[in-house]
């Protein structure tokens, strides 16, 4: 029953590029997967994420919570033993920064004041 604790896993990136196959403990959680995922990802990469948080998991159509183990996670339709588990890997859209985009793109205002008398 030891081999039952081991799950094989392989990630699609949005390129059609793999991570993997590789085995993870079912007692893993998504988040601690996440993290390996981000340090195996592809260096030539667009865009690498930073944090787990830049991460989404889709496994069967269902995006997987990251404080949820691997066990707790699973979705059994379509699974066969001894067979890789594909998991779609969804990179978050950058967010900007406003405070910082508007110090970098806007000049600096002035505080001026303008009169017109007609």
């Amino acid at each position: 029953m030891a081999g039952e604790d081991w799950i094989e896993l392989k990630f699609r990136l949005a390129d059609g590029t793999d991570i993997g196959p590789s085995k993870y403990n079912q007692s893993m959680t998504v988040s601690s997967l996440k993290e390996k995922i981000i340090s195996q990802w592809p260096k030539d990469s667009e865009n690498i994420p930073k944090t787990v948080n830049d991460v989404k998991l889709i496994n069967a159509g269902k995006i997987l919570d990251n404080n949820r183990t691997l066990a707790e996670s699973r979705l059994p339709v379509g699974e066969l033993p001894g067979m890789v588990i594909t998991m779609h890997v969804v990179l978050r859209p950058p967010t900007l920064d406003k405070k910082s985009e508007k110090l970098q793109n806007d000049p600096p205002m002035k505080n001026r004041c303008a009169c017109t008398i007609l």
